[in-house]
């Protein structure tokens, strides 16, 4: 297992939703490059022999961050160490992981790929919203509020997205939320439409602000939501009413 780089996601929040093979990998591990949002639970399994390193990106350059995330898996992994590359959900949903193994492959170092539950997932089932639906929602759909700065034009078309699909799950929105909302009504979504943006996903500071298309965006500003938090759209959310699990 020596001298491979091991892309994993540790979850969404919770440490007892991490998978029995990520605890594998991160036991074995020499070095661990691990973002923001992994649990400190998680951190704790991490081997005292093992080198830890932080990785996580606050607000800046992100394509410097990357660069450097890159090169430390890549400065491990040829002095024989085996890597884990920690995540916060799943490492191939908006996680990176995808650019991350391009980057290992073009340079010949041994990869696997850990999945882990994503947070968008994680977040609405511990609020009680199941994504789809058989009487509600038979498509759903998994978008980014915050786009790469480098793109010159937005490559999510919110107008044809509001009646593309019966739920949109939107990852890093939170700051756009109020655009976004206008955009779907613009395209045709009811005003009415369900919307739930939920905080801090599966973790002891989980909650959860509802509202509709109109007012959820004052709804947040009033109840100071702040990041990370996932937004869910569609008819789904009212059911939290009705199979809401946690107390």
């Amino acid at each position: 297992m020596k001298s491979k780089v091991f892309i994993v996601g540790a979850g969404p929040g919770d440490p007892k939703l991490i998978t029995l093979k990520a605890v594998e990998v991160i036991k074995s591990a020499d070095a661990v490059l691990y973002d923001r949002l992994v649990s400190k639970k998680i951190i704790g399994m991490i081997p005292k022999k093992a080198e830890k390193v932080y990785v996580g990106r606050d607000v800046g350059n992100d394509y410097e961050h990357q660069n450097k995330t890159n090169e430390l898996m890549l400065r491990y992994a040829k002095r024989n160490k085996n890597v884990v590359r920690l995540k916060g959900g799943d490492p191939f949903i908006f996680g990176r992981g995808g650019e991350e193994a391009e980057f290992l492959k073009q340079h010949k170092i041994k990869y696997e790929i850990v999945p882990g539950i994503t947070s968008g997932i994680g977040s609405a089932e511990y609020s009680g919203i199941p994504l789809t639906h058989r009487d509600h929602a038979s498509s759903v759909v998994f978008v980014t509020g915050h786009e790469d700065t480098k793109k010159t034009k937005e490559a999510v078309n919110w107008k044809k997205l509001a009646k593309a699909v019966d739920t949109i799950v939107i990852m890093m929105g939170l700051s756009r939320l109020e655009i976004i909302c206008e955009k779907l009504i613009s395209g045709g979504l009811d005003k009415k439409t369900p919307v739930a943006v939920i905080q801090n996903g599966t973790t002891d500071e989980h909650r959860m602000i509802k509202g509709n298309l109109l007012n959820i965006s004052k709804k947040v500003e009033q109840a100071r939501v702040k990041p990370p938090s996932i937004i869910i759209i569609g008819k789904v959310v009212d059911l939290s009413d009705k199979i809401g699990w946690r107390k």
